[in-house]
Formats: structure tokens, sequence, C-alpha cells
């Protein structure tokens, strides 16, 4: 018995030792799983895998020229499908019986199609719009026409065959012997009546005619092409059209002496054409270096002036008599440090599909207008030139105490009159004035924003445009289209309904294809006329394949602004498998503007910042903030005027705070924040000003030190102070916040990304952030997108498996899945079948 007993008791002993080495459970005590990241169910909804699953999401017309009639082209899990609408009849036929049509393409190339898989390619349309051309691509190699040996690298293409196809008799004909003419080269500025090519070669102007044009378009090695220099005198940073921006060093000397664009505007006549040139070359350079460039690294220097400083660039426009070969610099001058923009005549829609599309200044033979802007961009001057005395004339200017924003006029009978875009008043407006710059009457007015001119019917004096926020119970974001009388009588809303609105209108202003939706409507497409009825029904998009996924729609939702009076509009998405018991963290996904506020308003198959990252098991959330956009008030838009860092932090976190009182499903101590450029920027900044309550942040290519941004964008969104001596002297101020400077105040998880050869927000704006964290003591992660510009180009992809592992980490717990999952096997979407490599 006193045996048992001991025995007993060392067993008792030896459990106990080993409960407190391991945990023990009881029958009725239940586990509890470790929380785990849905990495599968994010995966699904890749930008590849979405390309298999969502199509085409609007109507896309190409309307003719001899008719109001117009063609497009939609495609669906069923395939494409080619259509021609006629308004007049509302009709929408097919072009083409794409059964008969595989059929017959398949017997003459010999070459397999079916009619859901015909991949045609360049459709253009007769003169006589009777019929039509197209290409497909065959599986037949054949040798470049400008290489003479089959084993050079890349000599072989494959065959391409075009045929015509008459539309009235459906008959299909080969066009013989074709051959694919070799696109138009990029740096050719043709003549409207096409009788010259102006182009840069060494930083200097250059022109050919026509035929050594039609050479070079076949071989631009051609020895036999006669071309004739125009200018003499241009340097590096001082040159007649491009410099070779964006090239490294090495390219740029290779480069140097190939033709290049010249970037010139052309008068109707062909006689004359205007270029702006610039003088950068005192601005001080910036330099990046592509540490993955095939052998040594490479550098590329540019100039890039930064806010505040003194040097530079000089805006120069030269008018071209080109019949003389000669050229005159016109004398512009107003601001110091003034820049000027030059405005291209706006295209004819229905020359869409022409081969060539000269680039025509706006005006006529005799006169051009352009917009010249102070450097503190609160002065504007709308100008014209006089083509004959080479005067320049301001007409209209714009003078506010924040920054002014102009578009480019609308012309009514050659510039008799001029339509004008002002927010003057505190909202974006129309006003009619004549052509000396006098104002005759505000054409719109109210307390909504207009934001283009679509169509100018000149004979009836009306005014087509869109503008958004008169809908009084819509989302005020939602774009309409509207039409009015120049004297302001007659307004009239053309698309009504409760949606963000679309709109390609024909040149002749009788027809216009809206397409509309929601961020939580199928999208749909109708043809409407110009007093706004509905002609037909065109297309609903097919999202059969994406609901088949358990795809659910985000929920638009609105909040106060932190003034608690300012309405703030944003989107809600959720996991696809929600369950209103549970408590999820939060992200925001922001972008601060003031030029947008990245909170979709329709339909996006565009998914990875959003829908994407609330599989892993979050609610993602995208929202306005005061300063953030300007489609709605002029105060609304500057808000943050003299305050960039900071001013929309205040609004992100008070749609958290209110989303989570109103929704139990939101935990309001699981906050998280990311965003991309100005995004990265204020991501970090929420992390560093409200650091108790975002927990977890990623930020991408931000914007950390605005005083080394470019000048162009924080100038105008800070500001900047113009100071003027006794002496006369003008000199400018600018002082602005910044992300390291309150780097100390980071407590929560931040990882930081920029790409090292990132030529517009520097990489120095990371890596002074990261200097500033290291000397505060701070652990965060810092990743760097070896040879990847702005946008991180072919490792986005793995830019968002890296945002969500860190999310996946600090918000929802999982720090084992990051581990096990393969980025490249979740993204695959090439069988790995042991051909090429694969």
């Amino acid at each position: 018995m006193k045996k048992l007993y001991f025995s007993a008791l060392l067993a008792l002993s030896a459990l106990q030792y080993v409960s407190a080495q391991t945990k023990t459970f009881t029958l009725t005590e239940k586990t509890t799983d470790p929380p785990k990241a849905n990495y599968q169910l994010a995966s699904r909804f890749s930008p590849n895998k979405l390309k298999k699953i969502v199509y085409s999401t609007a109507v896309d017309p190409h309307w003719l020229k001899l008719s109001n009639r117009f063609w497009y082209v939609y495609e669906t899990p069923s395939g494409k499908q080619w259509y021609l609408v006629d308004p007049a009849s509302r009709s929408k036929k097919p072009i083409f019986n794409l059964a008969n049509l595989a059929a017959e393409i398949t017997n003459i190339m010999r070459d397999p199609f079916d009619a859901q898989h015909l991949p045609i390619e360049e459709i253009k349309f007769s003169k006589d719009e009777k019929s039509i051309t197209f290409e497909l691509k065959s599986t037949i190699d054949e040798l470049k026409k400008d290489r003479k040996d089959k084993k050079d690298a890349d000599s072989m293409q494959k065959k391409i065959f075009s045929f015509n196809y008459d539309i009235a008799s459906a008959k299909l004909t080969e066009v013989p012997n074709y051959s694919k003419p070799k696109a138009k080269p990029s740096w050719g500025s043709v003549a409207p009546d096409s009788s010259a090519i102006v182009f840069s070669r060494n930083y200097n102007l250059y022109w050919m005619d026509k035929a050594n044009y039609l050479k070079a378009v076949k071989n631009e090695e051609d020895s036999t092409i006669v071309e004739h220099q125009l200018t003499k005198d241009g340097v590096k940073f001082y040159a007649y059209g491009s410099d070779g921006d964006g090239e490294n060093n090495e390219e740029n000397e290779k480069n140097n002496k190939k033709r290049r664009s010249a970037y010139v505007l052309w008068s109707p006549d062909s006689r004359y054409f205007v270029l702006n040139r610039e003088d950068s070359r005192k601005v001080k350079d910036l330099w990046v270096i592509n540490n993955v460039s095939a052998g040594r690294p490479t550098l590329e220097t540019y100039k890039y002036q930064m806010p505040g400083e003194k040097e530079a660039p000089i805006d120069e426009i030269l008018l071209f008599d080109f019949p003389a070969k000669t050229s005159k610099k016109l004398n512009i001058a107003a601001f110091k440090d003034q820049s000027v923009s030059l405005w291209q005549a706006p295209s004819l829609n229905k020359d869409r599909d022409n081969e060539f599309r000269p680039s025509l200044w706006l005006g006529n033979n005799s006169k051009i207008y352009f917009s010249r802007t102070s450097r503190d961009l609160k002065r504007v001057d709308i100008c014209m030139i006089d083509i004959n005395s080479g005067k320049v004339s301001p007409l209209i200017d714009e003078r506010f105490n924040t920054y002014v924003e102009v578009n480019r006029p609308g012309l009514v009978n050659d510039g008799q009159e001029i339509i004008h875009w002002s927010e003057r008043d505190g909202w974006g407006h129309f006003y009619l004035f004549d052509g000396q710059g006098k104002l005759k009457n505000q054409i719109t007015k109210g307390a909504f924003h207009c934001e283009a001119i679509v169509n100018i019917d000149q004979k009836k004096r009306v005014l087509y445009f869109t503008a958004n926020g008169r809908e009084g119970k819509e989302d005020p974001y939602y774009l309409h289209l509207y039409r009015v009388n120049f004297d302001g009588s007659g307004l009239k809303l053309l698309n009504n309904g409760d949606f963000d609105h679309a709109v390609s209108m024909n040149d002749e202003g009788k027809y216009f294809v809206n397409n509309f939706s929601k961020v939580n409507t199928v999208p749909k497409s109708v043809l409407m006329d110009n007093s706004g009825n509905k002609v037909m029904d065109l297309e609903t998009t097919d999202l059969s394949l994406l609901m088949a996924t358990g795809y659910k729609f985000p929920e638009p939702f609105k909040v106060k602004a932190d003034d608690g009076i300012t309405d703030i509009y944003g989107v809600m998405y959720k996991p696809f498998n929600f369950d209103p018991s549970k408590k999820y963290p939060i992200i925001e996904y922001v972008y601060p503007g003031p030029q947008t506020e990245a909170v979709n308003k329709s339909f996006s198959k565009s998914m990875d910042r959003t829908d994407r990252l609330a599989q892993f098991g979050y609610i993602v959330i995208t929202v306005g903030n005061r300063g953030g956009n300007p489609a709605r008030s002029k105060w609304y838009h500057t808000f943050g005027y003299g305050n960039l860092r900071d001013y929309g932090l205040a609004d992100k976190k008070a749609a958290v705070e209110q989303l989570a009182d109103r929704y139990s499903f939101i935990d309001a101590s699981r906050v998280g924040i990311t965003g991309h450029s100005g995004g990265g920027f204020m991501s970090t900044a929420a992390m560093l000003v409200y650091p108790d309550f975002f927990k977890v942040a990623v930020s991408n290519a931000g914007n950390h030190d605005n005083s080394i941004y470019n000048r162009w964008w924080s100038e105008k969104h800070h500001g900047v102070k113009e100071i003027i001596s006794a002496k006369g002297d003008t000199t400018f101020k600018y002082s602005i916040d910044k992300n390291p400077e309150i780097a100390k105040n980071l407590k929560g998880h931040l990882m930081i990304m920029t790409g090292d050869v990132d030529n517009n927000v520097h990489p120095a704006n990371t890596i002074r952030l990261a200097n500033a964290l290291m000397r505060a003591g701070k652990r965060f992660e810092f990743v760097v997108m070896p040879g990847q510009r702005h946008a991180f180009g072919d490792l986005t992809e793995y830019a968002f498996w890296k945002l969500a592992d860190h999310f996946n980490k600090y918000l929802i717990g999982d720090f084992t899945s990051s581990d096990q999952v393969d980025i490249l096997e979740m993204d695959r979407e090439v069988e790995m079948n042991g051909k090429n490599g694969r």
C-alpha cells in the first residue's frame, strides 16, 4: 500500500513538472487557433487573374466621319464582338458573323481560329465607310525587312495577314502580298499638309521633306535621307526639343546624334510653328544610380529644381516662319521665374483612328493662345500672340491669395469670343469673354463644380460641359453632362441618374455614349441624344465570373470631417467571407490630394490596394479629406494651403472613429494606413502625428521631405512667399514641415519603400526619413526596389506582398504565414512545364 502511494506521488510530481513545461487542457476547455491571414483568398484577385474574369466595363466609341455612326469592340466571357451603331435608325449590329469569318480566315491563313478566339487588330474603315481593313498575326515566322541574317537576335517576326471586309455583303478578301508598314517614328512632328517634318538632333532643330520622311519610316539608317538644320545654338539643358530626359548618362551620350522629338505646334496652314524652349542650365543637378543595369551601374543626371531654390528654368516661346526658315523669340515676360504653357488645339473625336494626327496650336493662322503663371501661382494670364507682328496681348487675368488654376479655353468663331474656366467666385465655372478679353457674362453659377468643356455648338450658342455637385441628393463627386446657352439660360442635365458618368460625344454634338456606374453597381452603357433622351441601350458589363468567386461590392459611406461640419465621402471594402460577429482591424488606403483623393466613384477592376487587401482579413477604407480634391469648392480644395504635411490627417482619423462607432465589427484599436507617393508621405505622417491611433503603416515612394520634392507641386500646394526688396529684386522663401522632423514620435510598426531610380520622388526622401528614424533609435522596415521608378514597375506585385506581410504580422498577428507563402507561386499564371525555362 505504501509502495502504491509512493508510485502515485511520483506520478503526480511528474505530472506537475510536465504541466509547468506545457499547457494542459480539460475536456471542457476550448483551444484558440492562432490568427491567420487569408493569403489564398487575396491571391485570387491579382491583376493577372482579374484580367481573366472581368472584361469590358465601358463602351469606347470610334465615331465615323460621314455620319453620326460609330463602332466599338466589347469583350465578355464569351469573347469579343465588334458592333456598328447607327443612332439615326436606333440600330446596333454586329459587324461580323464571327463563326463564318473565323472559318474563312482559317482557310486562308492555315492557322486555326473560331468565333471566340479571333484576335483581330488594327481595324480601319475605308474613306467611304463601306468596308473595313484589319490584321491578324499568324504562326508563320518570317525575316524582318531590315534584317539580313535569320540567326541575328530579334531578326524574325510573325507574318501579318491583312484583310478587306465589305460590310454590306460580308465579303472577305485577303490583301495580297501584304507587308505591315513600320510604325511612324515618334520623333517626327509632321506639318498639317504633310509637306515637312520637324525633329531635333543633338539639341537642335532639323527638318526633312515628305519623300525623305517616307525613307526614314522604312529605314532610319538610310544614308540617302536628306535633312536640313534649322538651328545651331542648341545645347544640353537649353535644347530645341528633347534633351534626353529619362536617359542615363551613357544612353544620353549614345542617343544625342539620333533623331528626337521636337514638341512643336503647327499653324493650321503649315506656315508657322511654335516651340517652348526651356533654359535649365542653371538649375541644379540631381542624380539616381541604376544598380541593376547591365554591366556597370549607370548614372542618370537630370535637372530638378527644389522648392525655394533661386536657380529656376527660364521659359521661352519661339515662333518659326517655316517657308523663310527664320525664328524669333517672343516677348512674354511678366513675372520673375514664370512658367508658360502653349495650348494644343482639341482633337476631333472622329479623327482618333487617323494614321496621321498633326499637333496644331490653339488658335488660327494669325493668332495663338497660351498662359503664363507667376512662380507663386497666385497670378495667371491668358494671352494671345499676333503671328504677323509677334505682339503678345494679355486677355484674361486670374488673381487669388492661394494658387490659381486654369484650363484650356474654348474658342468661339475663331476667337471672336472665349469661354474661360475660373474659380474666381469660389467654384469652378465658365465665363464668356469677347475676343479682347472683356467679360460679357458668367455662363454657369452656383454651389457646384464645372469640370470640362465637352462640345461647343457655335451656331446655336450652346455649351456642353461636365460638372459635379449640382444634383443635391447624390455623392457630390458624381460627374454629369449638361448643356447651357452662352448667356447662362437653359441649363439642363443630360444624363440623370444617381451614378458617376463618363461620356463621349460626337463632334457634331448630336449624340453621346453614356457609361455609368457606382462602386456597388454593374457598369452600363447607353446612347443618348443632345436633349438627354435615351436612344438605345448598348451594354451591361458581364460580371458573372467575378461574382462566381464570391465577390461582394464595396459600400459607399459618408462621415463628417474633423470639424464636425464638412461632409467627406468614402468607400468601405470588406472580406468576401465577411462575418459581422467578428472584430476586424481596419486599414486606410490614402492619398492626400490636393489634385485627387483616390476614392473610387464608379466600379473599378483595379483592386490591389482596396478589395484585394481586404481579403487577408481587413476592413479597408478610402475616404476624402478637406484639401483633397479640386472637384468641390475652392475652399475645400485649398484647405491644406500652408500646412501640406498635416492638413488631411485629422479627417482620416475622424473617419475611422465614426465608422467604429457606427459598426461593431471595426476594431479601432488596430488601425493601419498605407499609400503611395503623396499617400506614402501621408501614411508615415499619420504614424508620427497620431502615434497612439495609427499602429501600422506601409509607406511607398513617399515625398517625406517636401523641401527636396519638385518645386511645382510643393510650392503650388503649400505656398511660397515672394519677397521684393527695396531695390526691386525678387526672391522666394519656402518653409514646410517634414516627416523626418518628428521621427522621434514613432511608436508603431512602419515599413517604408522606395525605388532606387525614382526620378520623380527622389529616394533621398525615404533615405532621410530612415536616417532620422535610426538616429531616434526607432525600429522599422526599409525596402529598396532595385531598378524601379516611382511606380515600382515589374516589382509592383512583390511590393504588394511585402505590404500584406507587414500588416498581417502586426494587425492580424499572423507571424507564420509570410514564411510559408511563396510569392511567385501565389501569382503564378504560367504552368511549370519545363518549357522555355519554366
